[in-house]
């Protein structure tokens, strides 16, 4: 009987999600440059080497592809239907992170990749392969965990107006907010401080109270069995 195993190749896949104030949340892509798909817009990736890891992988063909390094990136998902891939049978695994797209705007794409860019996730073009399924899945995961995992700080400047926060979660949740009941939410747990400052607004708008995230406290609350959920 014949091993068909031996004949299954691994890959990764990079799903990394970007975000600006005034341009909502982007995903990146890179455009094929050969068959299957050429031409055609894709997430990022490529086939584990023997002598790497896979987080090492999703790193290289990262950088490789788009000419861009992630601090974070999460194991998302395994896709492994059979016909995934009109070459052989491959099973993928997603990874997926969240960057702002401010400090990212200098894209190199090059080996599998003719060309990389930044897509708004209202925007995005026809996709190769089964990369519809895996971004969706992503953007799903992006989500739920914005919502009890409060990782978009990440995202703002170090210090923020609380406009700013009200713009990134209804951004990221794709849905408007209880303006009032967000910032009471917010406000309870105890981990976002006021600096002291005001803000600048733009036009004829008023300063608003500047405010920071305190990381150290919020692992002490983590500690005493805080749950953070919006």
């Amino acid at each position: 009987m014949q091993n068909s195993a031996s004949h299954i190749k691994v890959a990764v896949d990079a799903i990394v999600f970007g975000y600006a104030k005034n341009d909502g949340v982007s995903v990146l892509l890179i455009q094929r440059k050969y068959d299957p798909f050429k031409n055609s817009w894709a997430i990022p990736g490529g086939f584990v080497l023997e002598d790497e890891s896979l987080e090492e992988a999703v790193r290289r063909e990262l950088l490789e592809e788009t000419g861009i390094e992630v601090n974070y990136l999460e194991q998302l998902y395994t896709f492994g239907d059979p016909g995934r891939d009109p070459r052989q049978r491959i099973i993928a695994i997603s990874y997926f992170g969240l960057v702002k797209t401010s400090q990212y705007q200098e894209l190199k794409a090059s080996t599998d990749a003719e060309n990389a860019k930044w897509f708004n996730i209202k925007k995005l073009p026809a996709l190769a392969f089964d990369h519809k399924k895996i971004l969706a899945t992503a953007i799903e995961r992006l989500r739920n965990k914005v919502r009890y995992q409060p990782i978009g700080f990440e995202l703002l400047d170090k210090k923020f107006p609380f406009s700013d926060l009200e713009k990134l979660y209804t951004a990221l949740l794709d849905r408007e907010l209880n303006r009032r009941n967000f910032s009471k939410k917010i406000l309870s747990f105890g981990f976002l401080e006021e600096t002291g400052e005001l803000s600048r607004p733009e036009g004829k708008g008023r300063p608003g109270k500047m405010f920071r995230f305190n990381a150290h406290r919020y692992k002490e609350l983590l500690k005493e069995g805080f749950h953070f959920e919006i």
